[in-house]
């Protein structure tokens, strides 16, 4: 049986639509795909996560702002990935912002649904971005992370999260890794 071609669309396309969707979605290569519904642990770790970002951010007087999962990140022309959390530095954007233009901080938390995607193509989308120094992988489960950080050339240095200091330079913030998990 054949089927339709569907009608990719581009992230203009994609935004200028985004009020008629409820839920969480993300437009990958001109398809929209919608977001599945998250567990309690998930958006706990979110939460836990923003708070020790914010807090870091505001403990070294930096001018950027710690986001959950409310806007997206264009990687391309048809490309614009929801990220759980991010980090921007620069002047704060208004309330009716959708998108991120540089990011310099991208957090995904897994889900079962999705721990393939985030590690392996959203890895290298978001530092297909010259402004993403750190993507954080964090799983609710184990309170276990990885962090990826931009280093020399192409090079992407890797670090296990499990416990101790975590440097993230640029912002220039200092985090706790047990507080990306656990809101105090």
């Amino acid at each position: 049986m054949a089927t339709a071609p569907q009608t990719l669309l581009t992230v203009d396309e994609f935004l200028a639509r985004a009020h008629e969707r409820e839920g969480k979605w993300e437009l990958r290569d001109g398809v929209v795909v919608c977001m599945s519904p998250e567990r309690l642990g998930h958006g706990r770790t979110i939460r836990a996560t923003v708070n020790a970002l914010d807090g870091a951010l505001r403990r070294a007087g930096t001018p950027c702002e710690a986001v959950a999962d409310s806007v997206g990140v264009r990687i391309s022309a048809r490309s614009l990935l929801q990220p759980d959390a991010l980090v921007y530095c620069g002047p704060r954007l208004p309330d009716d912002t959708l998108e991120i233009p540089d990011p310099v901080l991208v957090v995904e938390v897994l889900s079962p649904s999705t721990a393939a995607y985030d590690q392996n193509d959203k890895l290298a989308a978001y530092f297909s971005l010259p402004s993403v120094m750190h993507y954080l992988i964090l799983n609710p489960e184990t309170h276990r992370g990885v962090h990826h950080k931009r280093g020399q050339g192409d090079l992407i240095e890797t670090r296990l999260l499990r416990e101790g200091l975590l440097r993230l330079d640029p912002p220039g913030i200092e985090v706790e890794s047990r507080e990306l998990f656990t809101a105090e």
